[in-house]
C-alpha cells in the first residue's frame, strides 16, 4: 500500500492536513532538545520529510523503512535502510534519538518497537512520536471524523489511492488508550513520557527519554 500511495505521499499530506503537517515535523525535531551533531533515527521515515528538518536542525539523521517504494521516492541526502522497525541495524546505545512519524499506528504490536527503541537509544536519549489523533471536543471530533472519513478518501481517490486513504485516517483506531499507551513507553524504559496535543488534538506529539 505505502509503495503505491509513495508518488503523490508528500503531496496528499500537504492537501490532507492544510500544511498543518509542516509544522507538526519541525516541532517534532525541536521536541527532541538534542545537541547539534547528534545521531538520530527516523523510523518509518518515508520520503524523508523529518529527515530534512532533522538536517536543517544540524543533525545526522538516518532514514529506516519497509517500503521501497517509499524509499525510493525520497528527497534527502540522509542515509536510507530499507529493514524492518523491529529489528534495526545498529547496535545497542548507538544513537542519540529517534523519530518516527504517522506510522505508530501500523504496527500489529507497539511494545516489540518501544523494546527496539529502547535498545537503540543510549541513556539520556530522546525519543519523539508523532502521530494523528481525536480531538476531545465533541464539536472538533464529528468535524474531525466526517473529513477524514468522507473528504480524504475522496481526495485520496483523485490524486493517489482511494483504498489507501480510506484506511489510514481509519487507523487511529489502532492505537491504545492514551493512558495506556504512555504507560507502555515507561514500561519499555522510558522516563519524562510526555504528550502535548497539536492542531486543537487532530495530532499528538509524544516525548520520552531513556533510562
Amino acid at each position: 500500500m505505502f509503495d503505491s500511495i509513495a508518488p503523490r505521499y508528500d503531496l496528499m499530506n500537504r492537501i490532507m492536513t492544510f500544511r498543518l503537517d509542516v509544522a507538526w515535523r519541525r516541532r517534532t525535531v525541536a521536541a527532541l532538545d538534542l545537541p547539534g551533531g547528534s545521531t538520530v533515527m527516523d523510523v518509518a521515515c518515508g520520503t524523508g520529510d523529518l529527515c530534512r528538518d532533522l538536517h536543517r536542525a544540524g543533525h545526522r539523521a538516518i532514514g529506516l523503512d519497509m517500503s521501497w517504494g517509499m524509499l525510493a521516492a525520497a528527497r534527502t541526502d540522509a542515509p536510507l535502510l530499507h529493514a524492518d522497525a523491529l529489528l534495526q541495524p545498529a547496535r545497542s546505545g548507538a544513537i542519540d534519538g529517534l523519530s518516527c512519524g504517522f506510522a505508530l499506528r501500523n504496527f500489529t504490536a507497539l511494545e516489540p518497537f518501544l523494546s527496539e527503541a529502547a535498545r537503540l537509544l543510549r541513556q539520556g536519549g530522546r525519543m519523539a512520536l508523532l502521530e494523528v489523533d481525536r480531538p476531545t471536543s465533541p464539536v472538533l471530533r464529528a468535524g474531525h471524523g466526517l473529513y477524514f472519513g468522507k473528504v480524504v478518501p475522496l481526495v485520496g481517490g483523485l490524486f493517489s489511492d482511494r483504498d489507501a486513504y480510506r484506511y489510514l485516517p481509519r487507523s487511529v483506531a489502532y492505537l491504545p488508550p492514551e493512558p495506556e499507551l504512555l504507560a507502555m513507553i515507561a514500561a519499555a524504559g522510558f522516563s519524562d513520557v510526555d504528550k502535548v496535543r497539536l492542531s486543537g488534538g487532530i495530532a499528538q506529539l509524544i516525548t520520552a527519554t531513556r533510562s
